[in-house]
């Protein structure tokens, strides 16, 4: 075999074009994308700030998260990113949470939102544990609801609680009830 200069230029440029090739098929593997998902979801949950009154959200684009949501403390958003920025093979870290702004009232309102939907009857089973699944989220009087409830009945009750509140402007229900078409 002949060593020439071009022939170790088109070596380099097909090894070059298989590790290319490697890497992008890795990148959008199914199976690596889905592991990625599952830490992301699990390190948020597992923040030790996040509560009732904060909703964080993301989305996967290849290696690269989106976060989205609202929070009442600047400081949850920054922990937010620094731990999915460890999570190996992720990229990019995109923190587009909002930071709610402070406010007696809004404070006042998600003491009665809390109460009016956690300790009423049907819906007192959601209450327990540390991560309830119905996030609460107040800004200017204008309340938005997320999360997952097990039944369609449920998510109307929390809605209609939610409604009964003295001094809301707006309730918006995004509940989602598993396995139901939105």
């Amino acid at each position: 075999m002949f060593r020439t200069p071009r022939t170790y230029f088109c070596l380099i440029l097909l090894l070059a074009a298989i590790a290319a090739s490697a890497q992008n098929s890795q990148q959008y593997s199914p199976k690596a994308q889905e592991r990625i998902i599952k830490e992301v979801r699990h390190r948020i949950l597992m923040l030790p700030e996040l509560g009732t009154f904060d909703n964080i959200a993301f989305k996967l684009d290849g290696y690269n998260v989106t976060l989205v949501g609202q929070v009442r403390d600047a400081t949850l958003k920054g922990d937010a990113e620094r731990v999915v920025k460890k999570i190996e093979g992720v990229e990019h870290v995109d923190n587009r949470i909002e930071i709610l702004p402070a406010s007696p009232g809004d404070d006042r309102l998600r003491r009665e939102l809390f109460n009016a939907i956690y300790r009423y009857g049907p819906l007192q089973h959601y209450g327990i544990g540390s991560n309830r699944p119905i996030r609460i989220i107040v800004s200017g009087g204008h309340v938005t609801l997320e999360g997952v409830v097990d039944r369609e009945s449920d998510k109307n009750l929390a809605g209609m609680r939610a409604n009964g509140v003295p001094g809301i402007f707006s309730v918006e229900n995004n509940l989602v009830v598993p396995g139901k078409n939105k």
